[in-house]
């Protein structure tokens, strides 16, 4: 009988970011999994601090020390570092395959103004927006914004994730509120006409179930409150419903949307992209996350549930994907 060998996966979690408790959790998560499977893998807790120092087993190391008895990496960062290309460029330079993105599609992703741009060239109907930084942060460039736009407008970082620094702004005075707020989390801030309707979230997975790219059911986010106000959009008061209470129409176009983002960015392995449908039906897209939350209580796993497929299973499967299986 043929023993075959376990495969070594360092999972990377925490990391220097706004992001750092959900990565966390997230690689938590994946460790629980992938622990759950002992005749497969071999995982390795890699814990990133906030300052970007790697640890193992409570001792400093480089990079590829902590990474040297490895066969692959398991990014669980979310946010700066993880998601917008430099850990991946640290892992290629390494030569250590990994989940997810590589860095030059990540980064693209993470900059919600460059993801924007492919979107509309290649026919999204996406929110218009407008982009502010520090330097340019004057009243004249306030009063042009706060004419040119309908309120409210949503304020949001441009490279974030989580809703963190996003917020709704009806008044001149939220307006500049919301900026300066948001540029605590990112040196570029985006103005976004606000687009009412229904929200829904599609995530997608490579070669699955005999297609390239495989669309999960869409999820709807539904509001649990009824208070208008300053954050109120992006309020954690949600429920998530999965398969959302859509057309079979809307639930098709949404999957084809999240498959032709997912394509369009360059992503791989995995992808989980935001919409708004509007009462007339027309759908436009937010922003694509190149690497989603993956807690117990996170969408992903609620989506890959939905359609019979187990967090044990999409583990094992990207996993493989990561390793060119």
């Amino acid at each position: 009988m043929q023993i075959v060998p376990k495969i070594k996966i360092a999972v990377l979690r925490g990391g220097p970011s706004h992001e750092y408790d959900v990565s966390l959790k997230t690689g938590g998560h994946i460790l629980s999994l992938l622990n759950s499977m002992p005749e497969k893998f071999e995982p390795l807790d890699v814990f990133i601090s906030r300052d970007g120092e790697w640890h193992v087993g409570g001792v400093v190391h480089e990079p590829h020390q902590a990474l040297r008895e490895t066969d692959m990496v398991w990014n669980a960062l979310h946010g700066a570092y993880g998601e917008d290309g430099q850990v991946q460029r640290i892992l290629e330079t390494l030569g250590v395959p990994f989940t997810g993105s590589d860095a030059i599609t990540s980064a693209r992703a993470m900059d919600k103004e460059m993801s924007k741009r492919l979107y509309q060239r290649h026919a999204f109907l996406t929110p218009q927006h407008e982009l502010i930084t520090e330097d340019d942060l004057n009243d004249d460039k306030l009063i042009s914004i706060f004419r040119t736009y309908l309120h409210p407008v949503i304020v949001k970082p441009v490279d974030g994730g989580s809703s963190l620094g996003i917020r709704m702004a009806h008044t001149f005075k939220d307006l500049s509120e919301a900026i300066k707020h948001s540029l605590e989390f990112s040196k570029r801030v985006m103005v976004e006409e606000f687009i009412k309707g229904k929200e829904a979230t599609c995530g997608v997975v490579d070669n699955f179930r005999g297609e390239k790219i495989y669309a999960l059911l869409p999820v709807e986010i539904r509001k649990t409150n009824h208070f208008f106000g300053y954050e109120d959009k992006y309020s954690s008061n949600t429920e998530e419903v999965c398969p959302g209470n859509f057309k079979l129409t809307e639930s098709q176009k949404l999957a084809e949307l999240a498959k032709k983002a997912h394509e369009v960015l360059g992503l791989r392995h995995y992808s989980r992209s935001d919409f708004i449908i509007t009462p007339s039906g027309k759908i436009y897209i937010l922003e694509t996350n190149s690497l989603p939350g993956f807690t117990e209580a996170s969408l992903m796993p609620k989506s890959l549930e939905a359609v019979g497929f187990k967090p044990t299973h999409f583990v094992d499967h990207v996993v493989n994907l990561a390793l060119g299986r």
